[in-house]
């Protein structure tokens, strides 16, 4: 969560969705046009100068709570390794109106889109449910596609989320430390989705990441967009721990419960998979 009077520029916004994306792709997990961004600012922040074209966008929940907030959000089939190179290309702003209805939405001339993302509703709603439930006034959401989390969730035994978070939180120390209330897991729902969108947010009131099954992950960070990225990462590298285990055999054993909580309590580290 951001403090007043330690507010991040909108460039310095810009270029950290741009750094997000950069990393997404070297980790092939936004291929093609697949993956989305958004990130909420609960402060005051002018976007005309930079995103001067506008238009009336209807919103897909009602959102009078976030009213005159921004959201920073990708286009409907942009690449986010655009991001790095051209960020105004494929980003809108949304100022929510009054009425929690209907919103601003700004974009920049050399726009890349027609729509902004599919998954906007699932997008608003977690950002609307962290508000409600935490009061915080930042949050990056990633959605990507990283191939071995995405592969494991093909296996039925990995879509049960207690097996999933067991399997991959031993195989080294950062895991744990950096996702110690674990991986949420939610069952393959449309793209786009009513019932996608309320899971989500349910997930991660409890969770920083959650995986959606055969499709992907959405992560949310209150701390910076680089951070939900290296949620992203962290899960990443234990499924292809995972995934090599598996093509070996099952030779290795990884940590036991006993080293993961030996580790948490060295650090006085509350976590809830162990």
């Amino acid at each position: 969560m951001t403090t007043p009077g330690s507010y991040p520029s909108l460039d310095e916004i810009l270029k950290s969705i741009g750094d997000a994306g950069l990393r997404m792709v070297e980790l092939n997990a936004c291929e093609g046009a697949a993956g989305n961004i958004s990130v909420y600012l609960g402060w005051p922040v002018e976007v005309e100068p930079v995103f001067p074209k506008e238009e009336r966008l209807v919103l897909p929940i009602h959102v009078p709570k976030l009213a005159d907030r921004v959201l920073l959000v990708t286009g409907s089939g942009c690449r986010l390794r655009y991001l790095h190179h051209d960020s105004l290309a494929a980003l809108a702003a949304v100022v929510i109106n009054p009425d929690g209805e209907t919103a601003r939405l700004f974009t920049a001339p050399q726009k890349l889109f027609t729509h902004i993302t599919s998954e906007f509703n699932s997008h608003l709603a977690v950002h609307l449910d962290q508000v409600n439930h935490t009061n915080t006034n930042f949050q990056a959401l990633i959605h990507a596609q990283p191939p071995y989390l995405t592969f494991l969730s093909h296996i039925p035994r990995y879509r049960d989320e207690a097996t999933l978070n067991r399997r991959l939180l031993r195989w080294q120390p950062e895991t744990i430390i950096n996702l110690p209330d674990g991986i949420g897991v939610l069952p393959f729902m449309m793209p786009g989705s009513q019932e996608l969108m309320q899971a989500s947010l349910e997930s991660l009131r409890t969770h920083c990441i959650v995986l959606w099954s055969k499709h992907g992950v959405l992560a949310r960070s209150d701390r910076s967009v680089a951070h939900a990225a290296d949620l992203i990462e962290y899960a990443e590298a234990a499924a292809r721990y995972e995934f090599m285990n598996l093509q070996s055999g099952e030779m290795a054993d990884g940590l036991s419960v006993e080293d993961i909580q030996r580790i948490c309590r060295s650090l006085n580290l509350r976590q809830t998979p162990y």
